[in-house]
């Protein structure tokens, strides 16, 4: 969790606040798409990308984002949607509405690497196949650009 968040969780418990995040949808040569395993646990697939930091804009966020997650080094080419009316309660009873800017980036460096905290598995996809996806704005991405609705406002 980002700093600035504990900082404000520490003020209001887990009341609703808004939280930015910002992420990737990246392709391979084959045209498949790169999902991350967010749980050793769980089959909770997603694509990379994570909590924008404070003086960061939403296309930095998700290249350093996809970084740490990943290994890859990406460059946005292309803005995908955002997607802002979403509601999620965490673990620990925090909630937020999530503020999501998606990317489709190019690989321009790096590795795929598993570090087994954020990350436990990275898998390319079919995009007409993928795995069950943890958040809803995940799946109205796929839905959107299967359609051909890009850029998605919702």
């Amino acid at each position: 969790m980002a700093g600035w968040i504990r900082e404000i969780r520490s003020k209001i418990g887990s009341d609703l606040i808004f939280v930015n995040s910002a992420g990737g949808w990246i392709e391979d040569h084959e045209g498949k798409v790169l999902l991350q395993k967010r749980s050793a646990v769980h089959d909770h697939w997603g694509f990379p990308g994570g909590i924008v930091e404070l003086g960061e804009s939403a296309a930095d966020a998700a290249v350093r984002e996809i970084f740490e997650e990943t290994g890859l080094i990406v460059s946005p080419i292309e803005l995908l949607g955002v997607y802002s009316k979403y509601f999620v309660t965490c673990e620990n009873g925090d909630q937020c509405q999530t503020f999501t800017v998606f990317f489709k980036m190019k690989i321009i460096g790096g590795e795929l690497l598993v570090d087994n905290k954020e990350t436990f598995e990275l898998s390319f996809f079919s995009p007409t196949s993928l795995p069950p996806l943890i958040y809803e704005q995940h799946q109205h991405l796929v839905s959107d650009v299967a359609a051909g609705r890009i850029p998605a406002f919702r």
